[in-house]
């Protein structure tokens, strides 16, 4: 009777397939599992991690995607939820300095690691700036709580769900921008790019970014800049031993071809290697863009007008590079904005464009973690942020590359080409093809107002039953710790949606 009973119960599960295995997916899929759904998810590539994935080459290491652990204690409640913390899984150490940013040549600022070293480093380059930064750390600091203890675990099904009393009287913040209210009492061009900066995190403009964003910067300064020993894929690999503790199973090398419905519009499953793999749910944590395109046209909720008419977030051109010495003058994250900011975020967002000039982004892990190199060598990771759907070629990769190295030279006064192993790229066109990316964006939806919380792409379907979707084109939106976010945010939507059916 016993055994009966537990076959019977394990029929009773409902099955998840969920499509992609990022971040988002790997956190839906923890939830779900643990709620006693029988997932399984379904990776096109042959690793795990989305776009979070390794590059492994000559004895150096490679974060493909994400280099920055922001927010520690949004992975600290994700874990949490499971009886588990981060260091269960990874060895995290807080950098200092947090990061570097050079203006002109051997012309930079250091962040360093704390708050109050952080103020003397803004004191000493205008003086009284040091006050007018707490005033608007406070402000930060008070929308952060807010944002993170209530608002992005929202699902982005009314607009209801924003009207608090708290946001009401906040509400101007939502409708200045981050530009106005940075620019407000601090004049230095250095302090006003590095307290802007953040905001690239969200994929959009300062000048269009409301002032309730404000809470990136106490991320940045508040909560520091942290390193997981390995890189972001030792957070990768740490959820999907989770997940596989609670009994998800991973399929690599399965590219979904299609979504499968029945008459009654009910996902029914999905179509990998033209076999019909059967689903009571489907989750997708791939680009939601190309997922409706795995649904016939009259079943799809978003046209492409829709999606053409959308602001995305940039696209990137990255070099994975390894140095054969180590470098100076430069700190594990160093910003290089030694160019007009606003020239260059023309050709983002304005008159999509290759840049003339381009800011960029370089990461040197092994700075601080020697298990990234052989000994007394260097990987460095840059990145150039981009419009989405720009031509992209061999020749422009090159001229890029040639750009930003001749730039790192001067800018730290050292001889840089000539120690080059070797190098790889990544840019709009490896967007497409490893990760179905619409247009070819690395960051998804920008976090504009008119892109924010109900107004961004919903989680459930309103055309197909039993379909779903989460990441970074949906609420709460880009970056990693919202993608765990995202994906508590779909797992709580199926959760509640099949709370009056049998689940064991």
């Amino acid at each position: 009777m016993i055994v009966l009973i537990i076959f019977i119960r394990k029929i009773l599960k409902k099955r998840v397939y969920i499509i992609g295995s990022g971040f988002s997916s790997l956190s839906a899929s923890c939830y779900l599992a643990k709620a006693g759904y029988n997932v399984i998810v379904l990776e096109k590539n042959a690793t795990i991690g989305g776009r979070a994935r390794q590059l492994l080459r000559d004895g150096f290491t490679f974060d493909i995607g994400p280099t920055w652990y922001w927010m520690p204690d949004v992975f600290e409640k994700f874990f949490a939820d499971f009886g588990k913390k981060p260091s269960d899984y990874y060895e995290l150490e807080r950098l200092d300095p947090a990061y570097e940013v050079y203006f002109g040549e051997k012309d930079s600022i250091i962040i360093p690691g704390t708050l109050d070293e952080i103020y003397e480093v803004f004191e000493k380059e205008e003086k009284g700036s040091s006050k007018h930064l707490k005033s608007f750390l406070k402000s930060a600091k008070y929308n952060y709580d807010v944002s993170i203890n209530d608002l992005v675990y929202k699902p982005g099904v009314s607009p209801l769900e924003l009207v608090t009393p708290v946001t009401m009287g906040k509400i101007f913040q939502f409708f200045s921008t981050i530009r106005h209210e940075v620019r407000k009492k601090i004049k230095s061009k250095k302090l006003i790019q590095i307290l802007e900066f953040p905001v690239l995190f969200l994929g959009a403009k300062p000048s269009n970014t409301p002032a309730f964003y404000n809470f990136m910067n106490y991320a940045d300064f508040g909560l520091g800049t942290w390193h997981p020993k390995g890189g972001m894929y030792k957070v990768i690999e740490a959820m999907t031993t989770l997940a596989t503790s609670l009994g998800v199973e991973f399929q690599t090398n399965a590219n979904v071809e299609e979504i499968v419905v029945n008459d009654k519009g009910e996902v029914i499953g999905v179509a990998v290697d033209g076999k019909l793999m059967e689903s009571d749910i489907v989750l997708s944590g791939a680009d939601y863009h190309h997922t409706e395109t795995l649904l016939p046209k009259y079943l799809r909720q978003y046209s492409e007008s829709y999606w053409d008419k959308k602001t995305f977030a940039p696209s990137s051109l990255l070099f994975y590079v390894g140095f054969d010495k180590k470098l100076k003058n430069v700190c594990h994250h160093t910003l290089f904005f030694d160019t007009d900011f606003d020239v260059h975020a023309k050709t983002i967002y304005d008159v999509p464009s290759w840049p003339k000039e381009p800011l960029f982004y370089a990461s040197f892990p092994s700075i601080t973690d020697g298990s990234f190199v052989p000994k007394g060598k260097e990987a460095a990771t840059f990145l150039i942020p981009l419009a989405p759907d720009l031509e992209d070629t061999p020749e422009l990769r090159e001229h890029y590359f040639d750009v930003i190295i001749g730039r790192l030279e001067k800018l730290t006064g050292q001889s840089v080409k000539e120690h080059v192993l070797f190098k790889e790229s990544f840019c709009v066109n490896d967007f497409v093809k490893e990760y179905n990316s619409y247009k070819g964006n690395a960051y998804g939806l920008a976090n504009i107002l008119t892109q924010t919380a109900f107004l961004r792409p919903k989680i459930k379907s309103k055309k197909v039953k039993n379909l779903f979707f989460t990441g970074q084109l949906t609420v709460p939106g880009p970056g990693v710790p919202p993608s765990l976010i995202s994906g508590k945010i779909a797992s709580d939507l199926i959760l509640k949606t099949y709370k009056d059916e049998t689940i064991v």
